[in-house]
């Protein structure tokens, strides 16, 4: 069979990890030869490639660890350095800067080019389509933010990446404006932030890993508070608005910057909503057992929500000059089936869901956190305006942000204070609304009033009755007998995610064992699932 590129580097590989890279030339001339030839380099460079390669699923490979893959000291791989740095320029490697720390690794479009070609082709980065030339956008400040590529080597792939591609509406009108490099740069990446990642809320945090000088991020914040920035004489990037107040510390592409640079992407569907999206028919079905209240409030819940109920609901709303929004809030303790009622209601509207995970909103930064928060609603309103039916947005076990504000005393910039704002904004969306909520939480007790006033619909979910237990365990277990299934559901006042771990394990038991375990068994189980681990005293006997 015929050797590849990878076999050579292999043996490359073998050879020094034994004899070390000093006496790499004593063996294998012929590997070298191949590899030196393939790839334009030298053939210490390729005995140091190799041995990245080798190391390639690491994401910080660091000079420590070439050192003691090539039996050399980190003192003498000091004298390699200028052949690490042709490497570097050659983009088989790619070198972080990042904090002081350096660590190199291997990217995987070297990789795939190495596997499926023998060789390393460079991207072509010419006559791109306008979602081609965004992928490369995000590649290039990805490698920046990585402290891959310094301001200026970014500088220079992102002109030239917009020289090969006047054909592009956005190469001719972005270069139109004549802005200076580095303000191009920055509309660049105000750009790519918005088209790869649907972020129309921009703070300094976003934008300042571009810059090595930090005064620099300074002068930039201050520009932009003030809009004496270019970019705002422009009129491109303008100020946020938050509630009804003009926010100084976050900003967005203008609707002229969209409607000259990005029509082309106009028409194509939310990039980063996909990410977060559960489509309706991709929802298995599940019969879930609830009781005659829940049951009927569910129904009438779907009802509502079909399409055309939904629609003649929001007409007549709108013409009162009501809210047009549905915010429902899903209430109950862990297992009682809130999400998976969710996820049904969604299957049986034909509506898709949009989850949220709100751990997702936290962070360590003042104000990003709010960033987030405001991303989501901007995020679905774009959802809705696309969609043929508006999808659901599902706050899942969403306590965190709905309890109680907070006191905050004198601390006005701390976390309690960062806690309420994100309600007041909370708040406010749910108020202008257009479109589908439905929150879950275990604790309404701790609920702040306020949300209470703004869910129209409001279904508290309680452990099923005695019956309902019953038939939930003869879905979850078709082979159980009555009277078994209703000696379970006496013994056990569990919620229908407690008898679907009884049930999980069941099965886990019959596919070990060969045959289902008997009564005793799942009695043993359920003790078990008990929080005491004691059994459960009987109810309704």
């Amino acid at each position: 069979m015929k050797s590849s590129i990878l076999d050579n580097i292999e043996k490359i590989y073998n050879i020094t990890s034994v004899c070390g890279i000093e006496k790499y030339q004593l063996r294998g001339k012929r590997y070298y030869k191949y590899v030196t030839e393939k790839l334009g380099i030298s053939p210490l460079q390729a005995v140091l490639f190799a041995h990245f390669m080798e190391k390639s699923t690491d994401s910080g490979i660091t000079i420590g660890k070439i050192a003691d893959s090539c039996k050399c000291s980190q003192i003498r791989m000091l004298s390699y350095v200028n052949e690490l740095e042709e490497l570097e320029e050659k983009k088989l490697i790619r070198c972080s800067r990042k904090d002081g720390n350096v660590s190199y690794r291997i990217s995987l479009e070297v990789k795939n080019s190495l596997r499926k070609h023998d060789e390393y082709r460079p991207e072509e980065k010419e006559n791109l389509s306008i979602d081609k030339f965004f992928t490369v956008l995000e590649k290039l400040f990805s490698e920046r933010d990585n402290d891959e590529l310094t301001f200026e080597t970014l500088t220079s792939e992102l002109l030239d990446l917009v020289n090969l591609n006047m054909e592009l509406n956005f190469c001719k009108q972005i270069t139109g404006y004549g802005l200076p490099r580095k303000d191009l740069v920055l509309l660049l990446c105000l750009c790519h932030l918005f088209a790869n990642n649907d972020d129309d809320y921009i703070t300094i945090h976003d934008i300042s890993f571009l810059y090595e000088d930090k005064s620099m991020v300074k002068a930039l914040k201050r520009d932009f508070s003030c809009e004496e920035h270019i970019l705002f004489i422009n009129k491109l990037v303008e100020l946020n608005n938050n509630d009804g107040f003009r926010d100084t510390e976050s900003w967005k592409l203008s609707d002229k910057a969209k409607k000259d640079l990005l029509p082309e992407l106009v028409i194509k569907e939310n990039r980063s909503f996909k990410k977060n999206i559960i489509l309706f028919d991709t929802i298995k079905p599940k019969k879930l057992f609830y009781n005659p209240r829940e049951t009927a409030a569910i129904a009438a819940l779907i009802s509502l929500l079909s399409d055309e109920s939904y629609r003649k609901i929001q007409e007549r709303l709108d013409n009162r000059g009501m809210r047009k929004g549905f915010a429902c809030l899903f209430s109950g303790g862990p297992g009682t089936g809130k999400t998976e009622t969710a996820y049904q209601i969604a299957r049986e509207t034909k509506r898709n869901i949009m989850m949220v995970d709100i751990s997702e909103t936290k962070s360590m930064w003042y104000g990003e956190s709010q960033r987030r928060v405001k991303q989501i609603f901007n995020s679905y309103r774009t959802a809705v305006e696309k969609s043929s039916l508006a999808p659901i947005l599902l706050l899942n076990e969403a306590d965190a942000v709905i309890g109680k504000r907070q006191d905050i005393g004198e601390s006005r910039n701390g976390p309690g204070q960062t806690e309420n704002t994100i309600q007041n904004i909370i708040l406010s969306e749910i108020e202008n609304l257009n479109g589908i909520l439905i929150a879950t939480t275990n604790l309404t007790k701790n609920m702040d009033k306020a949300f209470e006033r703004r869910f129209l619909y409001k279904i508290e979910f309680e452990k099923p009755s005695l019956e309902a237990r019953k038939s939930i365990w003869q879905a979850l277990i078709p082979g159980l007998a009555d009277n078994e299934a209703g000696t379970l559901a006496g013994k056990f006042d569990f919620s229908g995610g407690q008898i679907e771990n009884i049930a999980r394990r069941r099965t886990v038991a019959e596919i070990l064992y060969g045959s289902p375990p008997a009564l005793e068994c799942l009695i043993q189980y359920c003790n078990e699932e008990m929080p005491d681990k004691t059994e459960a005293k009987r109810i309704g006997f």
